[in-house]
């Protein structure tokens, strides 16, 4: 498979700014292969941009280019960077995304995007952003466009933490998605090896959830005739397909009767917690 070009930002529909970017690669390149990731970032939310690419960006073509423009501006403190990892490429600032993105892989190569090569007319992120990714798109090696570096802004991931006594998880909000459900940094893989089986009960401020299901449509009872079940409005927990534990209210509308964000009043970094008996 052909290399693909990603881009995530926190621009936004609204704003011209997406449409710039895409043109000026599109004036730069033949027919090239663009995928938006997200343009919904929160503004300036690096670690809500590292999340969403973290879970996407494996899932395309070994080489492809991986730009995000987040929290980009340049200065002295944030550099424009090229990095190769996990065999592919990424165009940013050097603001920690990629130790959140990749907090156990370090970065094979790292080069500092030489500006001097920008056309003058180009010289803010997005323009040497594009001039970066232009040149990784046709086959250009980074260094001819960078200056070789070792180190990388690292950002330190949020961990759960274990009770003392083994009898407890703490645990963090790091993602609210587009149906307002809540996803933690609890992974399944510390679930079972401190629960043991044992019964428990999820805290979520005054709520408590006392099972975990394997889907969203388990919390339903079919064997019950469909006019007099109760579907829409319900709460509940379980181990979503990145193995992180994700509270959810079944087909609640977010705009309408709210999700589990709101419903639970949960934001980013809010703590959730687990205690077994």
């Amino acid at each position: 498979m052909n290399p693909v070009l990603t881009l995530t930002s926190d621009f936004g529909q609204k704003d011209p700014f997406l449409a710039i970017l895409k043109a000026k690669l599109h004036s730069m390149l033949d027919r090239p292969s663009i995928v938006d990731i997200s343009h919904e970032i929160e503004p300036f939310h690096v670690a809500q941009a590292a999340f969403v690419v973290q879970h996407s960006y494996t899932h395309f073509p070994e080489g492809s280019v991986h730009v995000l423009c987040i929290d980009d501006t340049i200065s002295p403190e944030n550099k424009p960077i090229i990095a190769k990892l996990n065999k592919h490429y990424f165009v940013c600032a050097d603001n920690g995304i990629l130790s959140l993105i990749s907090p156990k892989i370090k970065p094979d190569e790292v080069y500092e995007i030489d500006v001097k090569q920008v056309p003058n007319d180009s010289l803010n992120s997005l323009g040497v952003f594009v001039h970066a990714a232009a040149h990784l798109m046709r086959g250009g090696a980074p260094n001819v466009i960078g200056i070789k570096r070792e180190d990388i802004e690292i950002l330190l991931p949020f961990k759960p933490s274990v009770g003392n006594d083994k009898n407890s998880i703490i645990g963090k909000v790091i993602y609210i998605d587009n149906y307002e459900n809540v996803i933690t940094n609890i992974t399944e893989e510390l679930f079972v090896e401190i629960g043991k089986q044992r019964p428990f009960t999820i805290q979520v401020r005054n709520n408590e959830i006392k099972q975990i299901v394997r889907s969203y449509a388990e919390i339903i009872r079919f064997d019950i005739d469909k006019n007099k079940r109760v579907e829409g409005g319900k709460e509940l927990a379980l181990f979503n397909s990145l193995g992180l534990l994700e509270l959810a209210i079944y087909k609640s509308n977010p705009k309408h009767t709210g999700g589990a964000a709101s419903l639970f009043g949960l934001q980013y970094l809010d703590v959730v917690s687990i205690h077994f008996e």
